[in-house]
């Protein structure tokens, strides 16, 4: 017996208007979402797989149009004004967004934005909504959800916040859940985790899911159906594994094709160690935060002794959960926050020895790609300004230089250079992604703090991006921190790794050495947490209580330039 479908989308046409000439995004889409089904929606960023998802939930900006149907049920969508689609939004149709800072409010704490929704709805009394609240958190794998439940989005890294919109979301018990990239800034233990939740909420909810992502992998493993797109348009759509294994369509092999995939019999070129361009020394770092209740401060350690070098010409990564220490060390570095104790070493030079007038210096030769392109990005400038930004600082170019240089840089990162003076809110957010990368590599830097830089990016995109990243480094020598949670890039991209948990390194060493035979338990957990881009394959998600097989004693050198943190018996 066929299913009727929960949702059902039918010759969907959404267009805008852009300097007096109407552009289609969505070009006659059609598909059906059954209950209790997930279904995955990918395609490189630009295609429409978030402005199908927005237009469901009517959230498309006024002067976009959208014909068609969208059916919920019986209720046309499409047809439906404000007021009702009011509560149709998050009670029976949830979403949880791509950039979860832009859709937390900055002035209320995480426990009044988990709970504002069930109080309001009436369900449930002020105490039971935080009981509820606090049990999602810990679901959803934020430690201590009780003190975290008083603080604040900027208190939080970027997976953090991620997991929090996605237990907001959770709490409202939708029919459908639309994840728009739900675990694009989560590492790989915390995606297999909620992945694991939210196929388990499909099964026992009776919850439908659409699933947007470029993660292949995350896709393989989850998702029953798959819809492709490309322009707007539908190219295929059919079960998981008639998809990645029997595809007929040139774009959806080529997709599948640009999948990094973490092997075990890579050949990697070992990098030859030379002198060092960073030396980091017993780093630490602590932060005080408020205590639960109470107007007590409590440190947090963030960083502890650290020591890691980075050579010319090498890129280090550093693989860990969020809340790690990882972005933390990449802002020491680039001098955004001061460390309580150790030093750090540029080109020779004591970086925390020597005064402002003689850092700016360094500035043009240290430079980062945030996590976050739509935070780091100037909304009230054209990314042509922005780009052009820290060569207009320089003052070593003239205003046409500047201009061919701006134009050569976004096509460089695969931006048409036409669109230069566009705002950022007129861009996907891997186009954006894409952007900040420019913005970068704009002043020919010495060394790059490259946070997540292709975790907002489709995988087409990203291999371009990781090309362009490794051609910079062997042209012009760029060295490279490489913050990622990827651990299929790392392996694709990096010279040496070092594991971080808790604000400490649990090991480090070559690329082949930690991830083709790592020695740390913790390490070994993050490897296999990594989802597979094989639906023939698809592992049993089990990982919500990650063994952590560390401990506090020093790092130990097992052989040379491979460390583990020693064993306590």
């Amino acid at each position: 017996m066929k299913l009727s479908p929960i949702l059902t989308v039918k010759d969907l046409v959404i267009s805008t208007s852009n300097e007096s000439k109407k552009v289609t995004l969505v070009d006659n889409l059609s598909f059906e979402l059954l209950p209790s089904e997930i279904l995955s929606i990918v395609g490189e960023s630009g295609s429409g797989k978030s402005i199908t998802a927005k237009s469901i939930l009517g959230l498309l900006p006024k002067n976009f149009s959208v014909s068609g149907e969208i059916k919920y049920y019986e209720k046309n969508l499409i047809q439906t004004d404000e007021k009702a689609m009011l509560s149709v939004r998050g009670h029976e149709i949830g979403i949880v967004f791509q950039e979860p800072m832009t859709a937390l409010n900055p002035v209320l704490s995480i426990g009044e934005q988990l709970t504002e929704s069930m109080i309001i709805s009436g369900k449930v009394s002020s105490k039971i909504a935080h009981e509820l609240a606090l049990e999602m958190l810990n679901r959803v794998g934020i430690p201590h959800p009780k003190e975290r439940m008083e603080q604040f989005p900027h208190e939080f890294s970027g997976g953090m916040r991620q997991r929090i919109l996605i237990a907001m979301m959770m709490l409202m018990e939708p029919n459908i859940l639309i994840a728009d990239e739900p675990t694009t800034a989560l590492d790989v233990t915390i995606q297999a985790q909620i992945l694991d939740l939210l196929s388990a909420l499909v099964q026992e909810e009776k919850m439908s899911m659409i699933l947007i992502t470029h993660d292949m992998g995350v896709v393989a493993q989850t998702a029953d159906r798959v819809l492709v797109m490309k322009d707007g348009k539908k190219i295929e759509d059919g079960k998981v594994e008639e998809i990645f294994v029997g595809s007929k369509e040139n774009y959806t092999n080529q997709l599948l094709a640009s999948v990094p995939r973490l092997t075990s019999n890579s050949k990697f070129k070992e990098y030859l160690p030379n002198s060092n361009l960073i030396s980091i020394e017993n780093l630490s770092k602590s932060f005080l935060k408020n205590a639960f209740l109470s107007n007590k401060k409590i440190s947090v350690n963030a960083l502890e002794n650290i020591s890691l070098q980075i050579g010319y010409g090498e890129v280090v990564s550093l693989v860990g959960e969020s809340g790690s220490g990882k972005s933390t060390l990449g802002r020491i570095l680039l001098k955004l926050t001061n460390p309580d104790k150790g030093t750090i070493r540029f080109d020779g030079l004591n970086f925390y020895s020597n005064k402002s007038t003689e850092l700016k210096k360094f500035r043009s030769a240290i430079q980062i790609i945030f996590q976050d392109p739509y935070s780091s990005l100037d909304p009230k400038r054209t990314i042509g300004y922005s780009i052009s930004e820290p060569l207009i600082i320089q003052n070593k170019y003239g205003k046409a230089e500047i201009q061919e240089k701006v134009h050569k840089l976004l096509t460089g990162v695969g931006i048409d250079p036409d669109s230069a003076k566009r705002y950022p809110h007129e861009f996907s957010g891997g186009q954006r992604q894409r952007i900040a990368i420019a913005r970068a590599i704009s002043t020919e830097p010495k060394i790059i703090v490259a946070d997540e830089p292709t975790s907002a990016l489709d995988v087409t995109v990203q291999a371009q991006i990781l090309e362009l990243l490794l051609k910079l480094k062997d042209e012009q020598n760029i060295s490279f921190l490489f913050i990622s949670h990827d651990l299929a890039v790392v392996q694709q991209v990096s010279d040496s790794v070092a594991v971080m948990c808790e604000g400490r390194i649990l090991e480090k060493g070559s690329t082949s050495q930690v991830l083709q035979n790592p020695l740390n338990g913790y390490t070994k957990s993050l490897i296999n947490s990594v989802p597979i881009p094989d639906p023939t394959k698809r592992q049993k998600l089990k990982y919500t209580n990650l063994e952590r097989s560390f401990n506090r004693g020093p790092l130990l050198e097992v052989e040379p330039n491979h460390w583990v943190a020693q064993q306590e018996f």
